[in-house]
């Protein structure tokens, strides 16, 4: 004859706690999250009134008060426009690629970080590969849309080929030329290259890997834009290409 065994009143009791502990956990962490993108979503507000737009002969001119933005965080360096999409943010620069993925704007902590340049990169001299990044936040913001990319509206809208970086030093503009998500990984983020020979076989990587074919040239002698965000839990990446086309 089998026994009953009859669970103890402080196992439920320590049961009930941890569940309550749990459901407290969450709903902070929820909580926290709103506030945070609530707070980037006021300063990306503020920062667009130092950013303006013009349409000049059928082509935008973007007139930015970077000494302004830079009296509000030094690490101010760009800002980067893609079509169709919600990017349009002045981007950061630290001295490594950690702290802005925890850290808003104007440099407090937040869950939902900020875009900003691989800390590797020299914008000024437009280096090989110039590598900017930004989180796949849910509400959009951020690179929240940059999974727009991968949906055939998108790719196949020829507005959408180009995307814009501003500097100080002038405006730039890229040429899309592959777009696709990858298992996570260091070799689309490389900024060294030995040669121009070793950077065409890297560009013709990136090329391959696309989900479409864009028909554009790219070669060792050109100079390439590349966007990341994490998607699938942070296993893998939403990539963009584009190459500088003046």
């Amino acid at each position: 004859m089998k026994v009953k065994r009859k669970v103890r009143p402080w196992v439920i009791i320590v049961f009930i706690l941890l569940c309550l502990c749990g459901v407290i956990y969450y709903s902070y962490e929820i909580i926290t999250w709103k506030n945070d993108v609530s707070e980037n979503k006021k300063i990306k507000k503020e920062i667009e009134g130092k950013i303006e737009v013009i349409d000049f002969l059928s082509q935008e001119k973007y007139d930015i008060d970077f000494n302004s933005l830079k009296s509000q965080n030094s690490d101010a360096i760009a800002y980067i426009k893609v079509n169709n999409t919600n990017i349009n943010y002045v981007a950061v620069k630290g001295t490594d690629n950690s702290y802005y993925l925890n850290h808003n704007f104007e440099k407090k902590h937040n869950v939902a970080g900020w875009i900003f340049i691989d800390y590797h990169n020299n914008v000024d001299g437009l280096d090989k590969n110039l590598i900017i990044y930004g989180h796949n936040t849910k509400d959009g913001s951020m690179f929240g849309t940059l999974k727009k990319i991968l949906t055939k509206d998108w790719y196949t809208n020829e507005d959408n080929r180009k995307v814009v970086l501003v500097t100080e030093a002038g405006t730039y503009y890229y040429e899309v030329f592959s777009v696709y998500s990858v298992v996570a990984e260091d070799y689309y983020i490389n900024t060294v290259f030995s040669s121009d020979d070793e950077f065409e076989k890297f560009v013709t990587t990136l090329k391959g890997r696309s989900i479409y074919n864009y028909g554009t040239e790219v070669s060792g002698k050109d100079k390439i834009l590349t966007l990341s965000s994490c998607t699938g839990g942070g296993k893998k990446r939403i990539v963009l290409h584009a190459k500088l086309l003046n």
